[in-house]
């Protein structure tokens, strides 16, 4: 189980080259399709982990300054990370996420929601958060891994199916589904965004003049402002910059990365809906019938590439805003560090589906809307999971993490 865990499940590139090479054989493909087909949708995803790699290893450090500035600085709560949790529950991490799995594939056989989670590194997560309420709620041994099995499979099958018209209204295509944390923040964009927007006027129409037409292009424009954000906050924080670098050019060297990291990101994506789709329909005929795959948030990345950017601009202020205040108030007793990686994958995506539900309109007030959402439930779970994964929440929380995570240890106080 512990090799099946390691190598497979939490292995992206492998995960989904088994699955696609099951999808061909069901097909009765020949050898050379089945080879073919399976390598190229393990290279896609390989390709897509590079560019995802190249993006986080830019605005990591960011997250990484304004942590070391405000948290270390102020005396944040001592809490467990993932390491030292995982040293302490790993093993029943890893049993909720077996037993999450089968009752998950179960609910996709004998159920109208027919979802596939194959995210590979969020099977894992999952099931870390759920371990992690139950701790907070008391439980242990078998009862907790069964709590954690359970609400993981839930989550799994039941979010990417709540959220799938909105993802085929983003993107015009039904043969996939969205399976990341962003599930809550994606809905609450797509709902403000068909109330306030304008579907007529999208982000991928904006008009701008001949002299400006290279922001179209979402490297050029997400180079940019990256490299804008390091000046600023490098002159603000100056931990973020290396002893004896250059800020300015620091900056550049960061915002070449991150737009380069974009169209790696992106040609991987291609690759990994070329192959994978096709070869998933094996599965859905044979095996479960008319089961959908569920991918990670870059899947939709492609179809709105303008929308991820403005998504992240419009989180990255509006969250920022809201953490000085929180903060100056005291508002969860924590102090919060701004989320630059939610901003960029959670709301990129919620921008995308606030842009299939209002254009430009319903992108921009809906991921507005969605980022206030993101630093309230961030600060509740920060305060609620205070003796287990505080840390690791501060980082990678305000996203379904954090409000699926409570919920559950409110559950768990239940038992």
């Amino acid at each position: 189980m512990d090799f099946i865990a390691n190598n497979i499940l939490k292995n992206p590139p492998v995960l989904l080259g088994l699955i696609a090479a099951l999808g061909l054989i069901i097909q009765k493909k020949n050898i050379s399709d089945i080879i073919k087909g399976s390598l190229s949708a393990a290279f896609g995803m390989v390709v897509l982990n590079k560019g995802v790699d190249m993006l986080v290893g830019t605005i990591a450090p960011i997250n990484t300054a304004f942590q070391s500035t405000l948290v270390n600085g102020g005396g944040a709560a001592e809490g467990l990370n993932d390491i030292t949790f995982t040293s302490s529950y790993g093993g029943d991490v890893g049993l909720a996420m077996f037993l999450g799995l089968i009752l998950h594939l179960a609910i996709a056989r004998f159920t109208p929601i027919k979802t596939i989670f194959l995210t590979g590194h969020m099977l894992w997560w999952f099931p870390f958060v759920f371990v992690a309420a139950g701790v907070e709620g008391g439980l242990n041994g078998t009862p907790l891994i069964l709590f954690g099995a359970v609400c993981s499979a839930l989550y799994w099958s039941v979010m990417p199916w709540i959220l799938r018209k909105y993802v085929w209204d983003a993107t015009g295509d039904k043969s996939f589904l969205l399976g990341h944390p962003t599930g809550v923040l994606s809905l609450i964009s797509g709902f403000v965004a068909k109330r306030v927007g304008n579907k007529e006027h999208s982000t991928e129409d904006v008009n701008v003049p001949k002299s400006l037409s290279f922001f179209r292009e979402i490297s050029v424009t997400g180079g940019i402002v990256i490299t804008l954000m390091y000046i600023v906050i490098g002159l603000l924080i100056p931990t973020l910059i290396e002893e004896g670098q250059n800020l300015f050019i620091a900056a550049i060297n960061s915002g070449l990365t991150f737009g380069a990291g974009l169209l790696v990101m992106l040609y991987g994506v291609r690759m990994l809906i070329n192959q994978i789709i096709p070869a998933f329909q094996g599965i859905s005929e044979k095996l479960i019938p008319n089961a959908i795959p569920a991918f990670d948030a870059p899947i939709i990345f492609n179809y709105k590439p303008n929308a991820v950017i403005i998504g992240f601009i419009v989180a990255m202020i509006t969250s920022t805003v809201m953490i000085v205040i929180a903060n100056a108030t005291n508002m969860f007793g924590v102090l919060l560090v701004p989320l630059v990686i939610t901003s960029f994958f959670e709301c990129g995506a919620a921008a995308v589906i606030g842009e299939g539900q209002g254009g430009l309109r319903g992108s921009i007030i809906g991921t507005s809307v969605a980022a206030l959402v993101m630093v309230l439930i961030m600060g509740i779970s920060v305060a609620m999971f205070d003796g287990t994964i505080q840390n690791w929440l501060l980082i990678f929380g305000g996203n379904d993490f954090s409000i699926f995570g409570p919920i559950a240890k409110l559950i768990a106080n239940l038992f």
